[in-house]
């Protein structure tokens, strides 16, 4: 259904629009023509694309961060208490995601779509595609397309199948019936292998696009087909027979029937990944952390960062990725952190992390205590700011803090309790940018080497033939496995199914893989059930958890790099989250340690069924994976769209 969409596309429509109008229904013009005769022209319509994904709730805040992946197993959404949009009961409002204005996240990709469809007809009809240029900016608006369409399925199940633009003449192209997901999975396969044809690898893209992690190459086409066939030869909640007008008979089944078609389907992601792994294996970075150093410090040099393709927000432009994921950033820190600017009257609400994405706690005990992933990835602190007024937390000393006094302004890490873990992949200090208001613009992390290797080494096990394909590609699956595994400090496992769901749970969390991950593999509800049962024990000093230590004890060093003016205090030593964690030895207050509950109910309400919860007790997991279709979008779609899943 494209019809409301058009408003949303006055970009492309100025670069493709005949005089009398785009809805006029003669042929194209010469403007047409024009347009995509030239590579300049044409790459101007492609950036009309982009634009749509800078837009207030679209991958700007919307389609990024804790409104789209959440919750999982080790991942949980702080924004739970909306009961809104991460808790698996999305039968109340929608108002974060979705308004009566066309703003929301259906629209934006929907219109990101018909800008496409523009894009390729229009290159197909008049231009050379024989000229490097025209076949790189073919493949690149294919690609696109391409990734709306994967985050349309994966939000939504079953979606519109629209890979033509309207032209004037048939209805049926302007409101797009919903259709069964398994026609846009084909389309999928055809045209991200046409893509990875059309575009070479990064190194030789033509113009702006040359080694730049912002642009799409044959290694972004060829890892989407990969990360599209691993949905698609997957498991998936459906309808048990695909029904205009909806059904309630839905429940998880695989998407293809066939066990062969399936074999095939993971070959293919397979081959996919093996093309990658033998041409840019040098992408994989020696450190975990560093591969998220460079995204916020804004490494775009392809040839230099472990991203393939990172969504591009320009500085000075939109964009909260970070502010949504990032760790906690305490508003009274505006002018105070490194990186973290006021403006107009100063206020200090002006910046702020909101941190979204908070850890399921008990998955900080699921890593090994030797895996180097696991202090990048998960934060027990949040950023303080203590402006000398007396107000600091007490304990917060002169004797904790040296060198300073009490009534002196400092920044902090500030210890949490066990219900706020954080992200810790994105972090304002890492920024080289200033951060305002809530726009940090960093880029939006979408796929990067790491996951082709993890890929490879599962495609291998759902072909049949373990490390068959693998030997016939010249890539080993083990050995892609060992080196995710070296990187992080651990010995190696063997390649089977259980291991790489943990493996991908370690590495990509917080990266808005896991829980369409459980998805496929079929089993969201059940680790969802276990997490959520797991939590509550350990805040309860039972089960698995008991005997687990209440306190915690840490220590200070001061490091004013992490300060615009003045002092700045940081752990040095952090003692006592690890389940057999004793008190430090030369443990002394008077020497500047601090002794906190890690457990505390003074400040963040304790963990229970009425405050914390991954899911509501009496909500069908399984039934509502997906996002409903919103009602506005509904409403506008001629009849063309409907909810199902329960959905009213």
């Amino acid at each position: 259904m494209k019809a409301k969409y058009f408003l949303l596309s006055a970009l492309a429509l100025t670069l493709v629009a005949c005089e009398k109008g785009f809805f006029e229904t003669e042929s194209p013009s010469a403007m047409d023509e024009a347009v995509f005769k030239s590579a300049d022209l044409t790459e101007q319509a492609i950036g009309a694309i982009y634009n749509t994904f800078g837009e207030d709730k679209s991958f700007r805040n919307r389609l990024c961060g804790g409104y789209v992946a959440m919750n999982t197993d080790i991942e949980h959404c702080s924004k739970t208490e909306d009961a809104e949009y991460a808790a698996y009961n999305m039968t109340g409002g929608t108002g974060n995601l979705s308004t009566s204005n066309g703003k929301d996240p259906w629209a934006y990709l929907n219109s990101a779509i018909e800008r496409a469809n523009v894009v390729i007809d229009g290159i197909r009809a008049h231009s050379d595609t024989t000229d490097a240029a025209f076949r790189y900016l073919l493949g690149e608006a294919l690609t696109l397309r391409s990734f709306c369409y994967l985050e349309m399925v994966k939000l939504w199940g079953d979606v519109p199948a629209s890979f033509e633009s309207f032209n004037g003449y048939n209805p049926e192209v302007l409101y797009t019936k919903k259709q069964d997901r398994n026609v846009v999975f084909e389309q999928l396969r055809v045209d991200l292998k046409e893509a990875a044809r059309l575009m070479p690898w990064s190194a030789q893209c033509p113009g702006n696009a040359r080694n730049y992690t912002g642009r799409p190459s044959k290694a972004l086409a060829l890892g989407l087909l990969a990360r599209a066939d691993m949905m698609y030869a997957g498991l998936a909640m459906r309808p048990d027979v695909f029904t205009e007008g909806g059904t309630s008979a839905c429940s998880i089944q695989y998407n293809v029937k066939d066990p062969a078609a399936r074999q095939e389907i993971y070959k293919e992601a397979a081959e996919a990944c093996a093309q990658i792994i033998k041409q840019e294996d040098w992408k994989f970075k020696e450190n975990f952390e560093d591969v998220f150093k460079d995204l916020c410090a804004d490494v775009t040099d392809y040839s230099k960062s472990e991203w393939i393709w990172a969504l591009p927000f320009l500085d000075g432009a939109r964009g909260q990725v970070l502010a949504l994921t990032g760790n906690k950033m305490s508003t009274n820190c505006a002018g105070a952190l490194i990186n973290t600017i006021t403006y107009g009257d100063g206020n200090k609400d002006n910046a702020k992390t909101q941190a979204m994405i908070e850890i399921v706690p008990t998955f900080y005990y699921a890593y090994d205590k030797a895996d180097k992933r696991r202090d990048i990835t998960i934060l027990p602190w949040t950023w303080e700011y203590d402006d000398g007024s007396g107000t600091a937390p007490s304990g917060y000393t002169e004797v904790v803090f040296p060198g300073v006094a009490a009534t002196d302004k400092k920044v902090y890490q500030k210890q949490s309790n066990v219900g706020q873990m954080y992200l810790g992949k994105l972090r304002v200090e890492w920024m080289i940018r200033s951060y305002y208001s809530n726009e940090d613009c960093i880029d939006m992390p979408v796929l990067r080497y790491t996951d082709i290797l993890l890929m490879y080494a599962e495609a291998t096990i759902g072909s049949k033939e373990g490390n068959g394909p693998g030997e016939q590609l010249g890539v080993s699956a083990q050995d892609c496995m060992d080196k995710v595994r070296d990187r992080a400090g651990l010995a190696s496992v063997p390649v089977t199914i259980e291991n790489i769901i943990n493996e991908r749970a370690f590495e990509f969390c917080g990266e808005n893989i896991r829980k369409y991950d459980l998805m496929r593999w079929g089993i969201l509800k059940e680790k969802l059930m276990k997490a959520q049962a797991d939590v509550y024990d350990l805040q309860n000093n039972a089960g698995d958890f008991a005997g687990r230590p209440d306190s915690v004890y840490f220590h200070y060093t001061r490091n004013d790099d992490f300060a615009q003016n003045g002092a700045a205090y940081v752990f040095d030593r952090f003692v006592g989250l690890d389940k057999d964690a004793v008190r430090p030895a030369d443990f002394d207050k008077e020497n500047g340690w601090v002794a906190k509950s890690f457990f505390s109910k003074e400040e963040v309400p304790n963990i229970t069924t009425e405050n914390w919860y991954l899911y509501k007790a009496g909500t069908d997991i399984d039934m509502h994976q997906y996002w409903p279709i919103f009602d506005v979008n509904i409403a506008a779609s001629n009849g063309t769209l409907w909810n199902d899943y329960l959905y009213k």
